[in-house]
């Protein structure tokens, strides 16, 4: 059994994660559901994970079997390249599903680190599709989501035309957005990353993520404090940068 499979075991809770309670319902399930069918996802979302910062939830070329929705904390996706280096493909926080790249073909292709002590909800796969059969506002919810991935994927290409600048800020709204979803500040927050893991994600070198934001402080458009960010002038970055749908 490959290792993070035993990893994975270990950190299984026996509390059941209940649909019903929990706070992040309205982020990965569909609106509108009565009472019979959120007690049948209760049936079906029995587990939790508790995923320590720096250990794998899975690797790429590990079966497929369940989908898992980030309750608590942050994970980064990532691939390696040929000479080993990393290339970082996703940030996901609470709400946020993962292993959809794996149902096309039953194998995971790429890796799920947490980057803080993390908790997910398992959601076996082929459960899900069945009870997607006796609610279909559930499938059409997760269709929704894997359009959104479609949607994340063409924001990455259309970054790849943008300066080092744009490229940041672009990022920068996108997490002000995804972090207002929840009910956060959507100007003041912490970066769960490295800005070399910001680099890779946006196809930068280390040294020009560096100037990218000292030139974004010196402009008085953010404030940086280690990590935590403070973005002075939301409306001025999306007037001069626009919306990102890089997710």
């Amino acid at each position: 059994m490959p290792p993070d499979s035993l990893i994975t075991k270990k950190l299984r809770s026996n509390i059941k994660a209940s649909c019903s309670s929990c706070g992040l319902r309205e982020l990965c399930l569909p609106v509108g559901l009565d009472e019979q069918e959120v007690r049948a996802l209760d049936h079906l979302i029995n587990q939790r994970h508790k995923i320590r910062r720096g250990e794998h939830l899975h690797r790429a070329g590990l079966d497929f079997h369940s989908l898992h929705v980030v309750r608590t904390g942050f994970f980064k996706t990532y691939v390696l390249q040929e000479d080993g280096r990393e290339q970082v493909t996703g940030f996901h926080m609470p709400g946020e599903v993962l292993g959809l790249d794996a149902i096309s073909a039953d194998t995971h292709t790429c890796n799920a680190v947490a980057l803080e002590d993390s908790e997910v909800c398992e959601l076996p796969f082929a459960k899900l599709e069945g009870i997607g059969r006796t609610i279909p506002s559930l499938m059409h919810h997760f269709h929704k989501i894997m359009s959104r991935e479609i949607v994340r994927e063409r924001g990455m290409l259309l970054l790849g035309g943008m300066k080092a600048g744009e490229r940041l800020v672009a990022f920068l709204l996108n997490l002000s957005h995804r972090f207002a979803r929840r009910g956060y500040s959507p100007l003041d927050f912490n970066l769960r990353m490295t800005r070399e893991e910001i680099g890779s994600y946006l196809g930068l070198k280390l040294e020009t993520i560096s100037r990218a934001f000292s030139r974004l402080q010196e402009d008085g458009l953010i404030n940086v404090n280690n990590k935590r960010i403070r973005l002075n002038d939301i409306d001025h970055l999306r007037r001069q940068y626009g919306s990102s749908s890089c997710e």
